[in-house]
């Protein structure tokens, strides 16, 4: 099942590709479209990973242990 990092790791080479390509077409020179392009790639990866991070699914499989219980050791 592809989720949300799949798409994105899929779009930073379309990207770049297609709006170089783009202003390419456009009559932008290559030095000037493909920085341009990149930086729509960078958005990508930025959006990725401080706007939808990856988080870890914290869910506890049983209860903590109470404190109350004292804590044997060897020492």
């Amino acid at each position: 099942m592809t989720g949300y990092y799949d798409y994105v790791l899929g779009l930073i080479p379309v990207s770049v590709a297609g709006i170089s390509a783009a202003l390419l077409g456009a009559g932008i020179t290559l030095t000037v479209a493909v920085p341009v392009a990149l930086l729509f790639a960078i958005g990508l990866i930025g959006h990725a990973m401080f706007v939808n991070g990856p988080v870890d699914d914290v869910t506890p499989t049983r209860p903590a242990a109470s404190q109350d219980t004292p804590q044997f050791s060897a020492d």
